[in-house]
């Protein structure tokens, strides 16, 4: 099966949408966390994102590999810096990783197509 990341974003940021007016105290709180997890301190946002990204490969999350991967491109983050922190997730995470690290190339090229560099 293959996953067209920009619809699955879309659909999930929509789904949260609906899910943050029956719980926003959680989406809020989710939010906040997302902010002060991802702001640059000593790691620049860049290198929080491949991390992020490698995390999601590792845990086998598509919205993860979407989100990080969109924020990447923004970023202006180089196939090679993905494709290494890539490497990493594989190496966290074995096998499976292997699989989600192809789709993770597959959004990063996705999303280069229509977003502008950074």
């Amino acid at each position: 099966m293959t996953v067209e990341f920009k619809k699955l974003t879309q659909d999930i940021a929509a789904n949260l949408g609906e899910l943050g007016k029956s719980i926003p105290q959680v989406i809020k709180g989710f939010n906040e966390l997302n902010k002060a997890g991802s702001a640059a301190g000593v790691l620049d946002a860049k290198t929080k994102e491949l991390i992020a990204l490698a995390i999601g490969v590792a845990v086998r999350c598509d919205g993860c590999i979407g989100f990080h991967s969109k924020a990447l491109v923004k970023l202006g983050a180089t196939e090679a810096e993905v494709h290494e922190a890539l490497g990493v997730a594989v190496y966290m995470g074995g096998g499976p990783s292997v699989m989600y690290a192809a789709n993770a190339v597959a959004a990063y090229k996705e999303f280069s197509d229509t977003e502008p560099a950074a």
